[in-house]
């Protein structure tokens, strides 16, 4: 593919998102943006608010800049009769039309998103909020640690007892972001098989429910052989299960989870006799153990540095990482390397760092092309582009994917994921597998015969059974890629390769074959061969450095004081990799529709991360510079202590008028005019007293109960939501958020998500069981393959298939 052809050239977005309600939009359009869509931003005469949200550089706002990147201007007066005809010329003419905040910039112009959508058939309308537009807390508004609390992450982010700990800002906004994208580019390719469009509520809410950390999704490897914690109201139970040890000039973080990595781990500490029995090959048994193993690390790690120590664990094949701050990670040799980030003119003669961007197509780039433009910088029209090829042979109320066929080698949580998404909306995915090493996600409690998480990830799967490293085995995968549509992988970079299955070759047996995955560091580049999980990505990205708080103080059920950072027990940034490992692959697979041509799409797991906190990277790199005067954000956000037993809420102050609501809820009116409270900077500078101000007040209350005053007011905020929690949130219930799924082998119903977005035109996501390995083996064999019974069992003996014995 050639880069002057994107994967979505040929898509036309109309961008209503607008000022300080826009919710995020900006960064979904910005997705399509980067695929090649034609992104039209409609402004109001003076250009859009948003362009002096906070942080600025310059004067010019940076989130404004980085999520408009890409994109084209028009401004368009609504009281205008010929610019009223414009827009409706323009959205006659789009493909996706983004709106965000209540009522949204369409109310300017007369109408919405639901009404474009009945007047428009083939429009996919896509309006973006906080919580939706229906729902008993529809009128509610949300900031990132609003979003965060109430989806039920905050409740395992934070020592075991004391104030729960925020994350970085940024991450809730982006992840809802990557949801919206998803839902909309799923629309258009529905709109593309059966003809119609649709409308989306979006619910940023409802996103990060079931994308940034869910507590009814998968939870990993290690969650997986626990018992179940959905019903757990406690804190966070263990913040170590990936430790972190200081050394001479900082951190590092391990994360040892196969045998064999244990393995690596005991000889670097010298092959202490106490730990040589082979139950510490479980993971729960050297969880127990840990204190005592911790004891030989800390003594081995403490004199060495960042560097030297990254590089003995790769030695010794132990997966590790240094626990990076912004700074370094944007002058690390890997990111400057591969081009993650670019040296950009963010305004006139004003250059600075910026995040290139999630998606590499074909070892390209996909990203970063061009500044975001000047107000009114375009004409009210679209641009001559390649329209897809339209064709509908399906019916509306089908699932889109019907007919997608995917052979998916994806594991754990990031790769599971991409399938689940494709599976939960028609495609038939075939989870391939082999006898020796089966997908981690199924390890599962002592006597259980399937982990809730791999039962969540998986629905909607068949099981095939197979030895990719047989030439027999080779052959078999060969034939059914011939007949394939995609192949999903996340293994090391190399592996593919090495199995026999190179995109090369893969597209020597199908040339309209997309290949879409990701891996911790990407597929190329100084870090592509490091071991890597979530926990070492966060590390190595900043996440975990900026994932602390003074008030958080230390954990009192430790025996010594420890670090103070807190993202242990989150699944961040799995699930939102997942999401965007999709929507290249379904731009993959729109382009491949139109061109007759395949795609290889990679997403880097670490620049996922980057990207996500694209706005904190933009501020270091500018502050770092001194290129130019840059004025940070003044918003406060607090956790605070509510009535009842370790009850939480957070409170979010973004302007001087949420302040003034604050002051009249708290009926102490005199603290709108307070010198040490009066402005964002006096606010940032004594937030300690601010702090002590509000918690007077919240302790009075239940979360609940300081939420409701204060949003009656217009001021964000939040309870902190357990899992129980979120069953019973009103909000959810009446949003249809999950659905029961029963599996045979599971007691007991697991809630599920029931979709992406709530859609028109398509239906919940089915309830399959997921499969047992090699579940569907022998059925594969004989529709797919036109296999003999014969053959198949030979094969099945002979260890190149595996399926169950009984032949279920």
């Amino acid at each position: 593919m050639q880069m002057s052809d994107r994967l979505l050239d040929a898509l036309r977005v109309l961008d209503l998102s607008c000022g300080f309600c826009g919710a995020g939009a900006d960064a979904v359009t910005r997705l399509f943006a980067d695929l090649g869509a034609d992104v039209l931003k409609v402004e109001p005469p003076g250009g859009d608010p948003g362009r002096r949200t906070l942080p600025t550089l310059a004067g010019v706002s940076l989130p404004f800049a980085v999520h408009n990147a890409n994109k084209r201007s028009t401004v368009l007066n609504p009281l205008d009769e010929d610019d009223r005809r414009r827009f409706f010329n323009l959205v006659e003419g789009a493909d996706i039309v983004v709106d965000s905040g209540l009522p949204g910039q369409a109310a300017a112009f007369g109408t919405s998103c639901a009404e474009l959508a009945d007047r428009y058939h083939h429009l996919v309308a896509l309006s973006v909020t906080d919580f939706g537009t229906t729902g008993p807390r529809s009128a509610w508004c949300a900031t990132d640690p609003v979003l965060f609390a109430m989806s039920g992450s905050l409740s395992r982010s934070g020592p075991t007892t004391g104030t729960p700990v925020l994350p970085p800002d940024g991450i809730a906004s982006a992840t809802a972001a990557a949801q919206a994208a998803w839902s909309a580019l799923v629309a258009y390719y529905n709109r593309l098989r059966c003809g119609a469009g649709d409308y989306i509520d979006f619910s940023r809410f409802d996103a990060v429910v079931m994308a940034l950390d869910p507590a009814f999704g998968s939870h990993g490897q290690v969650a997986a052989g626990r018992h179940s914690t959905g019903r757990w109201r406690g804190r966070p139970k263990n913040q170590d299960t990936y430790p972190i040890y200081p050394c001479r000039d900082g951190y590092i973080r391990l994360c040892v989870m196969a045998p064999r990595q244990w393995c690596g781990l005991r000889r670097w500490l010298g092959e202490p006799k106490e730990f040589q029995d082979p139950e510490y090959d479980l993971i729960g048994a050297r969880l127990a153990a840990w204190p005592r193993i911790s004891e030989l690390a800390q003594a081995l790690f403490a004199d060495q540095t960042m560097k030297a120590l990254v590089t003995a664990g790769q030695r010794h094949g132990v997966p590790i990482a240094a626990v990076l701050t912004p700074s370094r990670i944007l002058a690390s040799e890997h990111f400057q390397a591969v081009g993650a980030i670019t040296d950009a003119e963010l305004m006139p003669g004003v250059h600075t760092s910026v995040p290139t961007g999630y998606f590499v197509v074909d070892g390209q780039r996909s990203g970063f092309r061009r500044p975001a433009p000047a107000p009114g910088q375009h004409k009210p029209c679209w641009r001559d582009a390649a329209k897809a090829i339209t064709s509908p042979s399906g019916s509306v109320g089908d699932y889109p994917f019907e007919g997608l066929q995917i052979l998916d080698l994806g594991i754990i949580v990031a790769g599971g994921e991409v399938g689940r998404l494709f599976g939960d909306l028609g495609a038939e995915v075939i989870k391939v597998e082999s006898a020796d090493y089966p997908d981690g996600l199924r390890q599962a409690r002592v006597g259980d015969a399937m982990s809730e998480s791999f039962a969540r990830t998986h629905r909607n799967h068949l099981g095939l059974g197979v030895d990719l490293r047989s030439a027999q085995g080779k052959e078999i995968f060969g034939r059914l890629v011939a007949q394939a549509d995609a192949v999903f992988a996340n293994f090391k970079p190399g592996t593919l390769t090495s199995l026999g299955f190179s995109y090369d070759r893969l597209r020597a047996l199908n040339p309209h074959i997309v290949l879409a995955g990701s891996s911790a560091y990407g597929d190329s580049g100084p870090w592509r061969t490091r071991m890597g999980y979530g926990p070492l990505v966060r590390a190595a990205t900043g996440v975990t450095r900026l994932w602390t708080s003074d008030e958080a103080g230390a954990d009192t059920d430790a025996d010594a004081p420890r670090h103070a950072f807190y993202d242990a027990t989150t699944i961040f940034p799995d699930h939102v990799v997942g999401r965007i490992t999709a929507i290249g692959a379904l731009a993959a697979l729109i382009h491949r529709d139109r061109t007759g041509g395949g795609a290889h799409v990679h997403i880097s797991q670490a620049e996922v991360v980057v990207n996500q906190l694209d706005t904190l990277f933009v501020t270091q790199a500018a502050l770092g510079a001194g290129i130019a005067e840059v004025r940070d954000d003044t918003a406060v956000h607090g956790v605070y202590p509510c009535t009842g037993d370790d009850e939480w809420c957070v409170v979010s102050i973004r302007s001087d008028n949420e302040w003034h609501c604050v002051a009249s809820v708290l009926e102490q009116p005199e603290l709108a005019g307070d010198p040490r409270f009066a402005t964002g900077e006096s606010r940032v500078t004594n937030r300690a007293e601010l702090v002590a101000v509000l918690s007077a007040w919240t302790r009075t209350r239940t979360p609940v109960q300081a939420a409701q005053d204060l949003q009656s007011a217009g001021v964000p905020a939040g309870p902190m939501s357990r899992p129980p929690d979120i069953l019973k949130d009103p909000q959810l219930i009446e949003r249809e958020l999950f659905a029961d799924m029963v599996h045979p082998l599971i007691d007991g119903a697991l809630p599920t998500e029931t979709g992406p977005a709530p859609f028109r035109h398509i239906p919940p996501a089915p309830q399959r069981p997921a499969p047992l390995p090699g579940q569907d083996t022998r059925e594969i064999c004989r529709k797919l393959l036109g296999m003999g019974s014969q053959e198949t069992e030979r094969l099945i003996t002979d260890r190149i298939l595996f399926a169950p014995a009984d032949g279920a």
